[in-house]
């Protein structure tokens, strides 16, 4: 306790300095990641408490027997005289300690070339595991109930033939139930005649190997196929692994007039069709649909005998109908409301409408015409406003070799770039904030994009605190502002084992890869600091600097690797879920790979350093 004590309550404070400065993640991701720091740092206070308490205390009881070898000396096995003789090698020659450090270097280089050649891609978060997931069907504008209802049951025959589907709910007209996806989508608003919404539910995910994107993305093509040829569109809505987002890809267009707006819309809605992977592109324009108008006469209407609100009055019962009363029928659960209305050829034209006949107090009858001019118009449509800003919505989803919303965006980055606003003047394409001004036309990424940059934004300003508070942590124990450095270097190696390990389990690089990043960053800085304190220990007994250095490599790597094989299979777990293997992929293979290279790169630059000190003193 007296040799390992010190470094090892400072070690705790690493690890909980380099957890819980990821409490403070804002955006709509906080809430979900606040209780990993909040119940880890916990945890290390915890366990603090059991080294100090617990462990000396079951040592002595349960090591009695082994009390009588304390003045045996071992025989160091195999490995550890190879280590020894290998240190030696490195520390002995300035080319051979400078060759390590560069090969140090080129593998973090070569690990971090992962991600711009898309070996490991980056996303939010990975596609999780429901059983469930809902199809959006909209029909062009004036489509009957009918046809809309066909088109659905067809998808559904077709979502049927999937073998992982228990059933489906056909909605027609009206919205489904909404769920934790609908929410924020809106989707409990859609009603009409020409929308639907087909709710699928799957066997559980215990009874079934293929995943429930796999099954979404498998459907997408047919789905897509039945609505082109009844000239709708469809959508395949799952349920988020996190906070729902209006859609995976959303386009903001802002500017100076509507009109124009829906112009430039139009072709970035374009480009979203030609993107390669780009899929469910729609907009928040409705397409226009016309409306029968009549304007009334009231000297005509004087004339017959009639005021306005009376032939208003008679022309809605006439085309919308009015319940007059109740059928009470012996055949039927409940009585059957009677409903007054035209019959539907009598009012499917504008001269049917027109021929409608109106009852005078004079006892005669006279047609709408007479009392009023029908004309055709287009019904107003809605204006979506964002910030208080009008605002067309195109948006989209992802699919194919890169389900990421952060590579389909560099694809058309470079086609939006060519586009001209209706002003003559490109569009200004914003990635992080509403644009301050609407006086010239301009594009902002919103949807999944939005809460990627958030949470790698507030993950990186909190990944930089912690390296300050590891920093000033443990410049405050070794009175010394190069072994801080020393002790940190291994935090980046980690990187030479994570993102290879993303790469070969075909993983997302996702929100909570960099939170096993971070942690493993504490995790790997405890290691190093209880390394370093035993080097300096040695030669304060009167080691040389040579000895103490391959001395603590060898005896220190034990607990160092009995670290590493209990975060192994801690995270192993976790290892299979759709949400957290990013997690358990981090801290695994950064684990495994920074101990490994750890054990000979610290004492190699405690080395280098220590002998440039102590030659800067001569």
């Amino acid at each position: 306790m007296q040799e390992v004590g010190n470094p090892t309550i400072l070690a705790t404070f690493a690890v909980i300095s380099a957890i819980l400065p990821m409490a403070f993640v804002g955006g709509l991701m906080g809430p979900y990641m606040r209780p990993i720091p909040i119940g880890a740092s916990s945890a290390m206070v915890f366990s603090l408490f059991v080294a100090f308490a617990v462990s000396p205390w079951a040592a002595l009881i349960l090591l009695k027997k082994r009390a009588s070898e304390d003045n045996v000396e071992h025989a160091e096995s195999r490995l550890t005289r190879l280590y020894r003789k290998g240190m030696a090698t490195l520390i002995g020659s300035r080319r051979n300690s400078g060759l390590f450090i560069a090969a140090l270097f080129v593998l973090l280089i070569a690990a971090i070339l992962f991600v711009p050649l898309k070996w490991v891609k980056v996303k939010m978060l990975p596609f999780d595991n429901k059983s469930e997931f809902q199809v959006i069907l909209d029909m062009p504008k004036g489509t009957s109930l009918g046809c809309t209802a066909a088109v659905a049951q067809q998808m559904g025959r077709r979502i049927a033939q999937e073998p992982e589907v228990t059933n489906y709910q056909v909605y027609a007209g009206a919205a489904a139930p909404f769920n934790f996806n609908g929410l924020v989508r809106h989707y409990f608003l859609r009603h009409g005649p020409e929308k639907a919404d087909i709710e699928v539910n799957l066997v559980s995910r215990h009874d079934r190997s293929v995943q429930s994107h796999a099954i979404a993305m498998r459907l997408r093509p047919d789905l897509k196929r039945l609505a082109d040829l009844a000239g709708g569109t469809v959508q395949i809505a799952e349920v988020p692994a996190g906070p729902p987002v209006q859609q995976t890809l959303v386009a903001e267009i802002y500017g100076p007039e509507y009109s124009k707006q829906i112009e430039l819309a139009q072709q970035v809605k374009q480009v979203f069709h030609l993107t390669p992977g780009v899929v469910d592109v729609t907009w928040s324009v409705a397409a226009p649909q016309s409306q029968l108008n009549f304007s009334i006469d009231p000297q005509k209407a004087a004339v017959a005998g009639l005021m306005p609100s009376q032939i208003v009055n008679d022309l809605q019962i006439g085309v919308q109908g009015r319940n007059v009363g109740l059928l009470h029928d012996s055949r039927s659960q409940e009585d059957i409301p009677i409903r007054l209305r035209l019959e539907r050829q009598l009012r499917l034209s504008q001269q049917n409408i027109g021929n409608f006949r109106l009852a005078t107090p004079a006892g005669s009858q006279i047609s709408l015409s007479d009392l009023a001019s029908l004309y055709t118009g287009v019904i107003d449509q809605p204006i979506y406003r964002q910030d208080l800003r009008p605002v067309v919505y195109v948006t989209a989803d992802v699919a194919g070799a890169e389900e990421s919303p952060v590579y389909a965006i560099l694809k058309m980055r470079t086609a939006l770039d060519k586009l001209r606003a209706p002003d003559g003047y490109g569009i200004t394409q914003s990635f992080y904030a509403t644009p301050e001004s609407t006086e010239h036309y301009s594009l902002k990424w919103g949807g999944e994009w939005h809460i990627t940059y958030e949470v790698f934004r507030d993950l990186g300003i909190a990944f930089a605190a912690v390296l300050v508070l590891i920093y000033v942590l443990v410049v405050g124990w070794f009175k010394s502002f190069t072994t801080p450095l020393v002790i940190m270097a291994p935090i980046p190696l980690t990187l030479v084992g994570i993102l290879p390990a993303h790469a070969l389990m075909g993983a997302f690089f996702t929100a909570t890869s960099m939170i096993g990043f971070i942690a493993g960053a504490g995790i790997i800085v405890r290691n190093s600091i209880i390394l370093v304190d035993f080097i300096e220990v040695r030669r304060r007994e009167g080691m040389s600097l040579s000895d103490a250095v391959i001395d603590a490599g060898a005896v220190r790597f034990r607990p160092m690797l009995l670290t590493a094989a209990a975060v192994v299979i801690g995270s192993s777990v976790v290892l299979f879920d759709p949400i957290f293997q990013g997690l358990a992929i981090s801290l695994m293979a950064g684990e495994v790979a920074s101990t490994l290279l750890s054990r000979i790169a610290v004492p190699v630059l405690y080395y280098k350093v220590q002998q440039r000190i102590e030659l800067s003193k001569m």
